[in-house]
């Protein structure tokens, strides 16, 4: 009975310091939001040590293929809008197609942030496994090479086609902005009249 005890009082310090861990982690991810440019610039680091290390140890490559499988996956969601318009043509509601029809903005199905996090975590993860041999399979790498590259092309394709049967693009290039029409009268106002 008293061996019992003595474990408890070892589990407290290690809660404390995952609850600490889980508390800063989401502190600075949650500063790290409002900067999308800084965010995908140090996910292209992580990414460019993952393939140099791939590259260098000449191995690995079924690391690689799952995870271009995964973020290929990913892609896809972040093309994609929050409601298919092919499901939502089931309802009786569709995307508008004239200009008399109602606004619907282009909702993600998976947000910019949680893209970003998710290849983020993919890219660190892929890097641990490059550290046990076990993940090591010996595979002809240019058969999977093609086979992701034939994959990436149908996928892309269906997705273009989806695309362009329901009209929506799944980018914009910032804010719209609105110019008025400048009266000749506004532009002369700030001169006095004698």
């Amino acid at each position: 009975m008293e061996g019992l005890g003595d474990g408890a009082p070892a589990t407290v310090p290690l809660a404390k310091w995952r609850s600490d861990f889980s508390r800063a982690f989401q502190y600075y991810l949650d500063r790290s939001t409002p900067h999308p440019v800084g965010r995908w610039l140090g996910t292209l680091a992580v990414a460019s040590i993952y393939v140099l290390r791939v590259y260098y140890i000449q191995g690995f490559y079924i690391i690689s293929y799952g995870l271009g499988i995964y973020i290929l996956n990913l892609l896809i969601g972040f093309l994609s809008p929050k409601v298919d318009p092919e499901m939502e043509v089931m309802d009786g509601a569709s995307l508008p197609t004239k200009g008399s029809d109602e606004f619907k903005p282009f909702i993600r199905r998976l947000p910019e942030f949680k893209f970003w996090y998710a290849i983020t975590k993919a890219f660190l993860v892929a890097f641990v496994m490059t550290f046990f041999s076990v993940f090591d399979v010996p595979v002809f790498w240019p058969i999977l090479l093609c086979y992701w590259m034939v994959l990436f092309v149908l996928t892309m394709k269906r997705q273009i086609l989806h695309m362009i049967k329901y009209k929506y693009i799944p980018f914009t290039t910032g804010k719209q902005r609105y110019t008025g029409k400048r009266s000749s009268a506004s532009s002369s106002s700030g001169t006095p009249r004698d």
